[in-house]
């Protein structure tokens, strides 16, 4: 796959802003900048150095659309490795619009999606993992899913499996040089360091695979779902986590019929709260909808809060443990939260009566007042308990593309072959057909290995002008 043309499109958000910058690259990107180009010092575009500004005017047949800065990026000293111009102009939509058709009138075309960043795999700017990280990097909202593809994008995570691979294809070469020389049965890979060589791919492979589960929920946000009763005041919880009126607070039982969904980041790590409709007996046929879908949402959530009011609790502490039970026992993997609220409204007394009656659930519990904001902090706190964070401060590499944990299943699973060939003395061409599969699935990782069709499926994700 080659691109012998120029593309254009628009790099910064679409619509009016104060500044938009206008993308260009290709062979021809400096030239068709220069044909539109007027500099207000009589520059010639073309003779300038590369990683350059120059301020000038955009002409149309003479006709002056703006006052522009143009930046100069001369191949292969550039983001996509070859020529390119940005062209910085007032963020009026009229504006952008007329720069743009004036460049696809001189020769350019409009880049598709990450087209920008796709050049620059092809021209070995960037391995196809790094690739990838720029499309994180652009919808990173928080500062962990920002520390990962930042990471990534400086090629932590393909260094290490490029590591892996080279040391793995210099005992394929000994493997295969074994095969050419079989009817004089000699041995060129030391089998003993080539042994303690798969284990420790097994063992970086199984540690990055396992890092998934923290990527994927870092990359995503953790979902946790707010249940109880109705009018226990889950809105309130809400609308005290994200420190502001986003759910409707009503004394009137089942004001909440559908899920609210918003999002806080706690510890730079993101948390999707789900504010569900209440847990209860109901005729109401609206309501019963609501609960469903309470059920639904609890299946989803990787953190379950349970939440009731201490004053009820005096009232009908046995029921409540009888539900929270059946909350635990429904969904025996999932951390659920005991979250008893308005505990300003009752005795130390009858505090320490409560914590002793939920003892026996062995869960987790918060005394929160969430109208007085109360016990807030520490619910936050516990919610990133669950998170483990641990390969976050070590800068450790973290997986969180799924087509990377994929491909390294399938390497693992090679690789896990390999060893059991050799400790079983299996015949070299069997072990050489493994390690080629092995290496493979290294090759898809960091696009060693690729097709039209999968770098198709990759940047069809993208934005444009990226």
């Amino acid at each position: 796959m080659m691109y012998t043309d120029s593309i254009v499109a628009l790099a910064t958000p679409s619509g009016a802003g104060a500044i938009s910058i206008i993308r260009v690259s290709g062979p021809d990107a400096i030239e068709i900048g220069a044909s539109v180009f007027k500099s207000i010092k009589n520059k010639d575009l073309k003779q300038q150095k590369t990683h350059t500004l120059h301020l000038g005017h955009i002409i149309d047949e003479g006709k002056t659309l703006d006052e522009v800065l143009i930046s100069i990026f001369k191949g292969p000293n550039s983001y996509t490795g070859e020529n390119t111009i940005e062209i910085s102009c007032h963020g009026s939509t009229y504006i952008q619009q007329q720069i743009i058709q004036l460049l696809l009138r001189k020769g350019c075309r409009m880049a598709d999606a990450g087209e920008f960043t796709l050049r620059a795999f092809l021209n070995g700017k960037l391995d196809l993992s790094q690739a990838e990280a720029v499309a994180d990097l652009i919808s990173s909202d928080n500062e962990a899913s920002h520390q990962i593809a930042m990471q990534q994008m400086r090629g932590g995570f393909s260094n290490e499996i490029a590591r892996l691979r080279e040391e793995l294809l210099n005992f394929a070469s000994l493997i295969e040089l074994e095969l050419d020389f079989a009817e004089e049965d000699v041995e060129f890979a030391d089998r003993t360091q080539f042994h303690e060589l798969l284990n420790r791919i097994e063992f970086v492979l199984k540690r990055l695979i396992d890092s998934f589960a923290v990527g994927n929920v870092i990359k995503n946000g953790i979902p946790v779902a707010i249940v109880g009763e109705p009018n226990v005041g889950k809105s309130t919880l809400l609308n005290a986590l994200l420190n502001e009126e986003r759910a409707i607070v009503s004394d009137i039982a089942g004001t909440t019929r559908d899920t609210i969904e918003d999002e806080l980041v706690i510890g730079g790590i993101g948390f999707r709260f789900i504010d569900t409709a209440g847990i209860r007996e109901t005729k109401d046929v609206v309501e019963s909808i609501g609960i469903q879908k309470t059920f639904e949402k609890i299946e989803q959530a990787q953190v379950v809060l349970y939440l009731f009011e201490s004053l009820k609790f005096k009232v009908s502490g046995s029921e409540y443990v009888t539900e929270i039970e059946k909350v635990k026992n429904k969904y025996p993997l999932k951390p659920v939260v005991i979250v008893i609220n308005k505990s300003d409204l009752i005795s130390s007394e009858e505090t320490e009566s409560l914590i002793v009656q939920l003892e026996t659930l062995n869960l987790k519990q918060i005394l929160i007042s969430a109208k007085q904001k109360t016990g807030i902090d520490e619910l936050k706190n516990t919610l990133l308990s669950f998170v483990n964070t641990g390969a976050l401060r070590n800068n450790e590499t973290i997986v969180t593309n799924t087509r990377h944990y994929d491909s390294l299943l399938k390497a693992l699973d090679e690789i896990q072959k390999v060893k059991f060939g050799l400790e079983s003395n299996l015949s070299s061409d069997l072990m050489a057909l493994d390690i080629k599969e092995a290496l493979y699935h290294f090759g898809l990782i960091t696009g060693q290995v690729t097709n039209d069709e999968l770098l198709g499926n990759i940047f069809a994700n993208f934005c444009i002008g990226k």
